[in-house]
């Protein structure tokens, strides 16, 4: 079809098949698609990820300091193995329901199921609890609290009595806390 005297071609095509409502609005979502892909969005600033833990070496008397107050970490000790419990400071650090076994060895009271302050080591300078005394039953809850606290806790250093050959040569190695 030819066009006819007196129309123009910007006319034909407005009234064409080109520029239908349907074509115009496919027209509009692909120039804001192209919009979309070509802006500049900031990037997210990510946070530092938080400072390594090293394996140390603690004694009885510099475990204590790690008991969640004046904002030090929160570390308990079970069979000689140290478990960074921050993560759980409500549960282990001041005023949680196991606050007795922050910055100590908590191997004895996790045992027996006690949380009572006699299951404690009175003696810090002396050598560490032995287990003297536990039966398979408490040895067995104690496996179920090592598992978990395995599971869910960074082991962060080892317990170790006060005077032992382990304290000399972590403070040779820079690794005594």
């Amino acid at each position: 079809m030819a066009p006819t005297q007196g129309s123009s071609l910007p006319s034909a095509l407005a009234n064409g098949p080109i520029l239908n409502p349907l074509n115009i609005l496919l027209i509009s979502l692909l120039v804001f698609v192209i919009y979309l892909r070509l802006r500049s969005v900031p990037r997210p600033e990510l946070t530092p990820p938080p400072p390594p833990i090293l394996f140390k070496t603690f004694t009885p008397p510099k475990l204590i300091k790690y008991n969640g107050e004046n904002g030090t970490p929160v570390y308990l000790a079970i069979r000689g193995r140290i478990f960074d419990v921050s993560p759980g400071r409500n549960f282990y650090g001041p005023g949680g329901p196991y606050e007795n076994f922050a910055g100590r060895d908590a191997t004895r009271g996790l045992a027996k199921g006690s949380f009572d302050e006699e299951m404690l080591t009175k003696d810090l300078e002396g050598p560490l609890d032995t287990l003297e005394g536990l039966d398979k039953d408490d040895y067995e809850g104690l496996e179920g609290w090592e598992e978990t606290f395995g599971g869910k806790y960074l082991v962060v250093g080892r317990l170790v009595p006060c005077g032992s050959p382990e304290v000399a040569e972590a403070e040779k190695k820079g690794a005594l806390a």
